[in-house]
Formats: structure tokens, C-alpha cells, sequence
């Protein structure tokens, strides 16, 4: 385990604000983009993230480093994934500059989060990020996806989107977010953050967000794909019976209740109130229907 680096390693507000200068950076809205300036919170968050010292983990837009080098201090090597051309070049540098022993232990991927499909080096076992507001459920959902090796993600996201995230059945913020990182993993708010510890400060409160992956996948004969597809219509018209929003998708409103019966929902039932589990039974039935058919041609 590496010892414990000396404070002044990590980033504060002048830090920040220096390096920013330095880089010609503003922040923009469009990335979302809002730098954390505190020491404590970063060291905060890779704690409630429960890293470890063999952990290999990966962060989506690092921006400045603030969070980067407080992984560093914790786990085995970190690899950061960021689309700013200015912020991917300056990185190394900082990390080199602020913490020479580990630097060595850091990757950088130049790209798009939404993009990638492989990483250098181990495979990941923890995702910790400080996700930009207007991508957070994408790039998280193919974080998950796209790596079955991640064990334990802890994300900052918007506060409103953090409660989306890991509402539950019968809540009335539960939606396509809450089941479809349900698939994935046991998902948890993990607490708060102030609006204070950022740069430029937001006019949004953040939240902290833990999803430990299932150890078991969800049980069901039918594909990611086609469970989401019924996701996705369940709550498109979420206000609507479930055997009215699935009409379009099984074909017709009475072969939306035939799956319905079939799964042991009730056809007036709204998307809110069905597990992800549910949502499987109902996507096996149409998925089982299409294979009879193709037999039977």
C-alpha cells in the first residue's frame, strides 16, 4: 500500500484556479463541467467508494485532477477517460508534477466516455467519477455495460438525478434510470454534496450515488436489449395503463395484456410500480411468442 501523500499533493481552490489560468481553460456548460476545489470532498468520495489498495479504477472526466490524484493516493492505478483536448494534454503533467511516485500507476484515454470499449492495462474493478450533469445515466449505464469487471461504481451526479437513480418501485421519481441500473447492480444514495466545493459553483445540488454490481444477473431468458425496449415503453407515457403504453411495442393493446398475464402484472398497472424483474417476464413472453412464430413457418 503506498503511503500517505502529503496534503498539499491534492488540489484546492488556488490549485484549481491556478491550473485553469495557466491552461486557458473556462469552464463550459456545455461539458457540464464544474471542478471540484476541495481537498476533503475528493478524499470523502474515494473513501465512501470504498476503493482499495488493488483496486483498478476508472474515471470519467477527471477535468483538472482534483479526484484523480485523491484515487491515486488510494488505489493500485487509475485510468482517466477525457474528451477536452486541453484538459486530456495537461493532466499527465499534474500528476507528474504533484505526485511523481504514482505516476506511473495513471493512465489517460483521450476520448469520448460514451465511445470507448476498451482500456489500457487491468481490467477495471471500481468506476468513480464526478459525472458531467447533462450525460450522467448514459455514460454511466455504458460505463456498466461495456465493463462486466466493474465491482463498485460511485458516481457524483446531479442531486435530482441521484434520487432517479436509485428510487424504487412506487416512487415518483422512478423511471427508466432506476430500472436500467437496476439490471446491473444494487443502487443506493450514498450522500450529499454542497455547492460550495465546486468551481464554478452550480446552481444544482449533488448527490452521491453507489451501485455494487449483482453478484447473480438478473434471471431471465431475455436479452438486455429486448427488456429495455420494454422499459423504454412502459415509461414513455408513464401517465398510461401498462396495457395501453405497450400496445405500440407488443403490437396491439390485446397483445399487450397477453404478455402482461403472462408475466403476472396486471394490465392496469403503470411502468412506476414493476421491478426489473417484471420487466424481464414481460419481455420473455414476446421474445418466446417471435420464436414459436419462427418455428412455425
Amino acid at each position: 500500500m503506498s503511503s500517505p501523500t502529503p496534503p498539499d499533493a491534492l488540489l484546492g481552490p488556488a490549485d484549481v484556479r491556478e491550473l485553469a489560468t495557466a491552461l486557458g481553460v473556462r469552464p463550459t456548460k456545455q461539458r457540464g463541467q464544474n471542478f471540484v476545489i476541495d481537498a476533503n470532498t475528493v478524499r470523502r468520495i474515494v473513501r465512501t467508494a470504498g476503493v482499495r489498495p488493488d483496486d483498478v479504477v476508472v474515471e470519467v472526466g477527471p477535468g483538472l485532477g482534483s479526484l484523480t490524484l485523491a484515487l491515486l493516493e488510494a488505489a493500485d492505478r487509475v485510468t482517466a477517460v477525457e474528451i477536452d483536448d486541453v484538459l486530456a494534454a495537461a493532466l499527465p503533467a499534474t500528476i507528474a508534477a504533484r505526485m511523481p511516485e504514482r505516476a506511473d500507476r495513471f493512465a489517460l484515454v483521450h476520448s469520448d466516455a460514451m465511445r470507448v470499449t476498451e482500456l489500457p492495462g487491468p481490467a477495471p474493478t471500481a468506476l468513480v467519477a464526478n459525472l458531467p450533469y447533462n450525460v450522467a445515466v448514459p455514460v454511466l449505464l455504458h460505463m456498466l455495460d461495456t465493463f462486466p469487471s466493474i465491482e463498485r461504481t460511485l458516481v457524483m451526479v446531479q442531486s435530482e438525478v441521484a434520487d432517479r437513480l436509485a428510487a424504487g418501485p412506487g416512487s415518483k421519481v422512478y423511471g427508466v434510470p432506476s430500472v436500467k441500473a437496476n439490471w446491473y447492480a444494487e443502487v443506493k444514495r450514498a450522500g450529499a454534496i454542497g455547492r460550495n466545493v465546486f468551481w464554478p459553483a452550480p446552481n444544482v445540488d449533488s448527490g452521491l450515488v453507489s451501485l455494487v454490481r449483482r453478484t447473480e444477473p438478473v434471471k431471465t431468458t431475455a436479452s438486455k436489449t429486448e427488456v429495455f425496449a420494454v422499459v423504454d415503453a412502459a415509461f414513455a407515457q408513464r401517465r398510461k395503463t401498462l396495457r395501453a403504453a405497450l400496445a405500440g411495442w407488443a403490437g396491439s393493446a390485446a397483445a399487450a395484456e397477453a404478455a402482461l398475464v403472462a408475466a403476472g402484472v396486471s394490465p392496469r398497472a403503470r411502468g412506476e410500480s414493476l421491478t426489473v424483474e417484471e420487466f424481464a417476464r414481460i419481455a420473455e413472453y414476446k421474445a418466446e411468442q417471435a420464436e414459436q412464430a419462427e418455428r412455425a413457418e
